[in-house]
């Protein structure tokens, strides 16, 4: 009530006045979830619901942050100062964007303002190509409609990464007022960016691929149903498509327009067969044989692939990661590309799959911790001594090359429009090409499961689960003994056989991970970025023949499904 009671001063507008007045007389409940605490700017940025209070995305929050990001910048770099901004198509973005143009224009920084919304991985481009301090995407990314965000990158175009997001989130903390904020004046400038820097970013990206021009020309005409589900990629994808030279991109009308509300699903978010559904409509009433779809923010994307039977099928996150992948260390192979400093990255939560792929192509696998960002700081550290070939993530995230430094669904779209030409000229689709190769390096199947828990509440059960799985671990799973226990909370692997423990390589992050004697996977870790708590569960076998498909996949589906149960009665 103190908090709320500040926001009925003077330093803010009449309208925010009002609305906070009728919090107070009408709606206690929300008015304590919007003043509880403060929204915190943590080292994924900012995310929330938009509106009045401290817990809330609005001017003076956003003000709040951005005035301590320019504090910093100016506290630890050399001038002079450039910085880049970028919008997606969610309510306020534009105007969350101007706000953060005009107080850092105020703090003196030369500002590179987008003149209509743009993906976010063009920001990450856009940075490294006008050489910015850092740059900034105002986004919310999948989450519903009610959200908005603000993620930070630093000069390299990533994401920012200890111990610098730390330093920021230092002197955002100290800025506990609007009236620290410098909302106008200043001698910086706003310039804005337009469809000149599309053409640079599209032929930056787009020379990183197109690795069977002769598959390409002979498919180009191929139907395919692309929808940017309301958000970013409803200009950027289809102009991407038509500069590769495919020719038959079927759009769905009612979502090919960019709109915060997202009117005809319920979240847009790529990872839900409920956001495919009108593409799905639309790839059964015209044949289409493949279908993607991409959040609002287009560094995502959904797909789904007609199979043998004439069925569409929707691919999980580590499905598409290990297609693009698959694909993109083949034609590195018969291109005689790999020199032996080649690498491939993924997270600990995806696919073991990649490792195993990675080994047989004669290139290295790196395991960091969730989050695209921590794929760039590899790139970043061997920019100069290795050779980044791509990385995935199960979240459905991935990029190709170095010239973006974060996920990137726009060359995603593209790169899985040419692996299905390449299959196509082969007689195959990509349901023909997972299970080739599942034969050759080993049938690995995977399940996300995500819980949503809102609120204060949700945030201490979130908390109690996580205690739980670390004060009573499971003993065995699937009839196995657990044999490896990965915290990387504290830090720690802990080997259950001898007894024995082991520091881990990786960053500190609120993850454990338990590993089996059959190489069962199971791990669990509240997300960064919505209110849920995250289950990942990974089970293997081996296949030799591919008449043995069926069987094996329903085996490897019932584990999963027993995995699941098994810790839900732990809980």
């Amino acid at each position: 009530m103190d908090r709320a009671r500040e926001w009925l001063e003077e330093s803010y507008d009449e309208q925010t006045r009002i609305e906070v007045r009728r919090l107070m007389k009408e709606d206690p409940a929300r008015l304590e979830d919007s003043f509880y605490k403060n929204l915190e700017f943590g080292t994924g940025g900012l995310r929330g619901i938009v509106g009045v209070g401290t817990n809330r995305m609005n001017r003076y929050t956003v003000g709040m942050v951005t005035q301590g990001l320019a504090n910093y910048v100016i506290k630890t770099m050399e001038g002079p100062y450039k910085v880049a901004i970028a919008y997606d198509c969610r309510n306020q973005s534009p105007d969350f964007a101007k706000i953060v143009a005009s107080v850092l224009a105020a703090n003196g920084f030369t500002v590179y303002l987008y003149d209509a919304l743009r993906p976010t991985p063009q920001l990450s481009f856009t940075v490294r190509h006008l050489q910015c301090n850092v740059g900034i995407v105002i986004t919310a990314s999948h989450n519903p409609k009610e959200y908005n965000g603000y993620k930070v990158y630093g000069d390299d175009g990533a994401q920012v990464v200890p111990p610098f997001d730390s330093m920021i989130i230092q002197e955002v903390r100290k800025v506990v007022s609007p009236n620290q904020v410098r909302f106008s004046g200043g001698d910086g400038q706003v310039i804005l960016l337009g469809e000149e820097m599309d053409e640079l970013y599209l032929n930056a990206i787009l020379e990183l691929i197109n690795l069977s021009p002769a598959a390409i020309e002979k498919y180009k005409d191929i139907k395919m149903v692309y929808t940017p589900l309301h958000g970013t990629g409803v200009h950027i994808i289809p102009k991407a498509m038509k500069k590769m030279g495919f020719t038959n991109v079927l759009h769905v009308p009612k979502q090919n327009n960019a709109d915060g509300n997202f009117p005809t699903v319920i979240s847009p978010n790529p990872e839900e067969p409920e956001a495919l559904k009108m593409a799905l409509g639309l790839a059964a009433e015209t044949g289409a044989v493949l279908v993607m779809a991409t959040d609002p923010d287009s560094d995502r994307m959904g797909v789904a692939a007609r199979d043998g039977d004439g069925e569409m099928k929707i691919l999980n996150g580590n499905q598409i990661a290990v297609l693009l992948t698959y694909y993109m260390l083949e034609k590195w192979k018969s291109a005689k590309k790999i020199k032996g400093r080649e690498y491939i990255v993924k997270t600990i939560v995806t696919s073991d799959l990649l490792q195993a792929m990675a080994r047989y192509y004669g290139v290295e696998c790196y395991n960091v911790l969730t989050g695209f960002k921590y794929i760039a700081e590899l790139v970043k550290k061997y920019e100069k001594s290795k050779v980044f070939i791509c990385g995935g993530e199960e979240s459905y995230g991935f990029n190709v090359g170095e010239r973006v430094r974060d996920k990137d669904a726009v060359i995603s779209c593209v790169l899985m429009a040419e692996v299905t030409c390449w299959a196509a000229d082969q007689g195959k689709n990509l349901h023909d090409l997972l299970k080739e190769i599942y034969i050759r390096f080993g049938f690995f199947k995977e399940k996300t499961v995500s819980v949503t828990l809102q609120g204060k509440d949700g945030m201490q059960e979130i908390e109690n689960i996580m205690n739980k799985v670390r004060e009573q671990p499971p003993q065995q799973l699937l009839g196995s003994p657990v044999v490896l226990i990965h915290d990387y909370k504290k830090g720690e692997t802990i080997d259950m056989v001898s007894d024995l423990r082991y520091k881990t390589v990786l960053p500190q992050s609120n993850v454990i991970q338990f590993i089996t004697a059959s190489n069962a996977i199971v791990t669990v870790r509240p997300s960064g970025t919505e209110p849920k708590i995250k289950y990942y569960y990974g089970v293997r076998s081996q296949i030799e023949m591919e008449d043995n498909f069926e069987q094996a996949d329903a085996t490897l589906e019932n584990q999963l499904a027993s995995l699941e149960g098994e810790m839900n009665n732990l809980l």
